[in-house]
Order: C-alpha cells, then sequence, then structure tokens
C-alpha cells in the first residue's frame, strides 16, 4: 500500500504536468483532480479558446488513460455516444462497436448543443457506470471520468442542462480568461512547440484506482459531517432559493472533502477543506426564485452568505 506521503507526490506530479500545459490554471488543475479522485465528473462553463479541450487532454495524458472526445451536436443520436450493434453476416451474429463512452477520460464538447435524449445517453453512463445498448447492459472501463463543456454566453441552437442531469457533475467550474502576462507565457511556450505533446505520463491506471479506494477510507469525523449537512440544509431554508440542495449534494461534498484531504497528504478532513468545495460543488444544485434572480443575486454568492454563516466546528 502506498504511503500518504507517496500519494500526494504522484498527485502533485499530475498537476504539474498539467501546469506545463495550462499557463495560471492550477486551482482548475486541483479541482478536477478531486474530482477524478472522488470518482465524480466535471461541467466546465466557460467561453471558447480558454483552454477546456487542452486541460482534459493534458490531465489524460498524465494518467496515461484512454482518451475520447465526442462533439456535441444538434444531430448527434445516443448511439454515437454508447456505440451500435452491427450484424455480422459472418459469424451470423450481432457485433457490439463500442461508442466514445467507452474510455477512461471523455470530453463532451458543447453538451448543451445535443438534445436531452442524447444528453441523457452520456449522463446515464455518468450516473450508473455502464450503458445499455439493445438490452445488454455493459459496464464502463475504470476510472471514467467526464469533463462536459457548455458555453455561458451562445445560446441560440441550445438545450439546457436540466437540474436533475446537472446534479449527476460534481463540480462546476469556471477557468476565466488568462491574465495579460499569463496570456503572453501561452504565446512563448507556442513558439518552441505544443507544450502537449511534450507530457509523459506520471502514473499508471492501477496506481489511480488504488488512489481512489483510499480516498474512500480518509476519516470524516462527525463534526464534519453535521457541518456539511447544516450548509446544505441552510440552501433548502434560504429566503432566495426556490430549489435547494438534495443529499446527493451532501455526498458529493463528503467525497469531495476525502479526495482534497487525500491531495493534501492528510487521512482526516477539515472544515477548510469544505469550505474551499462548497463554491464549486454546491451552486449548480440549487435555484433561485425569479424575484432573486431579478434582484441581481446569484447561487455562488447565496453559498458563499451561508458558508459564512453557519458555525465553524471545532474539535476539542
Amino acid at each position: 500500500m502506498q504511503s500518504l506521503a507517496s500519494i500526494q507526490e504522484k498527485l502533485h506530479k499530475v498537476i504539474e504536468n498539467i501546469e506545463q500545459v495550462m499557463v495560471g490554471k492550477q486551482e482548475t488543475a486541483v479541482l478536477s483532480l478531486v474530482a477524478l479522485i472522488a470518482e465524480g465528473h466535471v461541467l466546465l462553463e466557460d467561453v471558447p479558446g480558454v483552454g477546456k479541450t487542452m486541460m482534459v487532454k493534458a490531465l489524460a495524458k498524465s494518467i496515461s488513460a484512454d482518451f475520447k472526445r465526442i462533439q456535441f451536436t444538434p444531430d448527434l443520436l445516443p448511439s454515437d455516444i454508447v456505440g451500435v450493434s452491427i450484424y455480422n453476416p459472418k459469424e451470423a451474429e450481432f457485433e457490439y462497436r463500442p461508442g466514445p463512452i467507452m474510455s477512461h477520460i471523455v470530453l463532451g464538447d458543447e453538451i448543451n448543443r445535443t438534445s436531452p435524449k442524447t444528453q441523457s445517453a452520456l449522463l446515464e453512463g455518468m450516473e450508473e457506470g455502464k450503458v445499455t445498448v439493445d438490452g445488454v447492459t455493459r459496464k464502463l472501463p475504470l476510472p471514467f471520468f467526464v469533463m462536459a463543456t457548455q458555453n455561458p454566453v451562445e445560446f441560440e441552437g441550445t438545450y439546457t442542462l436540466p437540474e436533475a442531469q446537472l446534479d449527476r457533475f460534481l463540480m462546476k467550474l469556471n477557468m476565466g480568461y488568462p491574465s495579460m502576462n499569463e496570456e503572453i507565457e501561452i504565446l512563448n511556450r507556442l513558439d518552441i512547440e505544443d507544450p502537449l505533446e511534450r507530457l509523459e505520463p506520471v502514473m499508471t491506471m492501477e496506481e489511480l484506482l488504488e488512489i481512489q479506494k483510499r480516498a474512500k477510507q480518509i476519516y470524516v469525523d462527525d463534526t464534519i459531517k453535521r457541518y456539511i449537512v447544516q450548509i446544505v440544509h441552510q440552501t433548502r431554508e434560504n429566503d432566495l432559493v426556490q430549489l435547494g440542495v438534495s443529499p446527493r449534494g451532501s455526498i458529493a461534498l463528503m467525497k469531495g472533502v476525502q479526495a482534497l484531504a487525500l491531495l493534501s497528504g492528510r487521512d482526516y478532513c477539515l472544515p477548510d477543506d469544505v469550505q474551499k468545495l462548497a463554491p464549486h460543488i454546491l451552486p449548480h444544485r440549487l435555484i433561485l426564485k425569479s424575484e432573486a434572480r431579478f434582484g441581481g443575486h446569484t447561487v455562488e454568492e447565496v453559498i458563499r452568505q451561508i458558508v459564512q454563516q453557519v458555525y465553524v466546528p471545532i474539535k476539542r
């Protein structure tokens, strides 16, 4: 069994690898890795051209994972994701041709550009860890990680992800534009060669699967569990909120803090872990009242206020 220090060192090598490609996006790299360790999935909502695809490719190369990209379009069919059974006249039987979902890491590019029926084909796999094709259920490979992207600005020809489907994502992240100095550094790196081509794997699939198992063993004290649940319950009682965070949100936050603790080299969780992850794991799981939205309030602001108001536990 790997020591905590060894695991932390390997995980930090993955982050360093990603930073060779992504300039100034350490927090996004850390949070994406937390989601991967917690066996969750990530929705990246940002404008085109800020490096969302590069981010996923760098992560896949760092852990020597199979990587597939699905470009979501209005005419994409569920079978284009999960695969299809084709009749083989030689063998006189149907053969399964795997779809791109049968990979370790899947990039769902512009997921909101396809119909809800096709979206659900991907989201079923995310939730169940398996897909059904022509009545046959097939397990997805492990580890399995989806990073989906959507453009928050362009709404023409898009289908909004329903709240029940948004809830399947462990985190919703925004990368944002780079600073001027960071953008100059991006240009400097491209002067030499594509940094993605230079990346070498720093972790194996077996090591990642062991790390995911170890994350589940990280100790979560009852005071931390109560702290998580208090924050979640406050979202259901807040005057600005129409629909609060479900118990799935509590579970997601606990899994996230376990993964973050492991990444930090600890075998126990802290209130700081909860405070760091709550703004990334909870906001997309709640809906504000229409008057609150018209009043300029945001879900992120509501979560920040709740985290500030809830009493922070102190272990005595």
